[in-house]
């Protein structure tokens, strides 16, 4: 269950249920390198206020997470998932997960066998394989989320048939991607949170053991679906 790390944090979560909730992720809304500190202080502010277990999410922009996620990860009070690491940024962030004892998202584009890379490369540092969380990446609607959807049963089916590198757990953000399209964008509540549903119901039939919302209301369908 997605939130955004900001000074309005602690009240959105106390206000949503979070029933049926087994993970809550907390994004970091960044721009700059500037704002880190900024981050910093209010994930202190957070963190006490939290129980269930935590995903600690980057801005997805790979020059400042290289720098955001380090500096987040020497305040966590905890073990927590961190999200995520790329080809790009591994070097900087695999270290910091190796010393706090962190769950790492490695994120790749759609191809099985730059994800088995990355996981390769990641071991090959000292990072444990049962620490790695997969994100093969996802397209919201249409042709780009059946690409998305077809590599993800191979790579289980891959790991399935003994492959040590792929048979790993998977973390799929395909409902947070179809919130992004027009047809998301322009429905009304109700209809956003049908495409978001429809979205993560067809990646856990894929294999996906992780599936990020952002309307609470779909945990229990999704639940369902199990």
């Amino acid at each position: 269950m997605y939130s955004d790390i900001d000074d309005n944090t602690i009240s959105e979560l106390k206000d949503t249920d979070f029933t049926g909730c087994d993970i809550i992720a907390l994004r970091c809304k960044i721009n700059d390198i500037g704002e880190i500190q900024i981050i910093k202080n209010q994930l202190k502010q957070i963190l006490p206020q939290i129980n269930l277990p935590l995903m600690i999410c980057g801005c997805g922009k790979d020059e400042i997470d290289s720098k955001l996620l380090p500096e987040i990860i020497k305040i966590l009070d905890r073990e927590c998932i961190i999200s995520y690491a790329t080809e790009q940024t591994y070097k900087k962030i695999i270290p910091h997960i190796i010393k706090g004892n962190h769950y790492i998202v490695l994120k790749t584009p759609i191809d099985i066998n730059l994800a088995k890379e990355l996981n390769i490369l990641s071991v090959e540092m000292g990072l444990k394989k049962e620490k790695i969380i997969m994100n093969t990446d996802i397209g919201g609607l249409g042709y780009g989320y059946e690409y998305g959807y077809s590599i993800m049963e191979k790579i289980r089916l891959e790991g399935e048939k003994g492959d040590e590198y792929l048979d790993l757990p998977l973390i799929s953000e395909a409902s947070s991607e179809a919130l992004k399209t027009k047809e998301a964008k322009t429905s009304d509540t109700q209809g956003a949170r049908m495409i978001e549903l429809c979205a993560a119901s067809g990646v856990i039939a894929a294999g996906a053991n992780i599936i990020t919302v952002s309307y609470p209301q779909n945990i229990k369908y999704l639940r369902g679906l199990i």
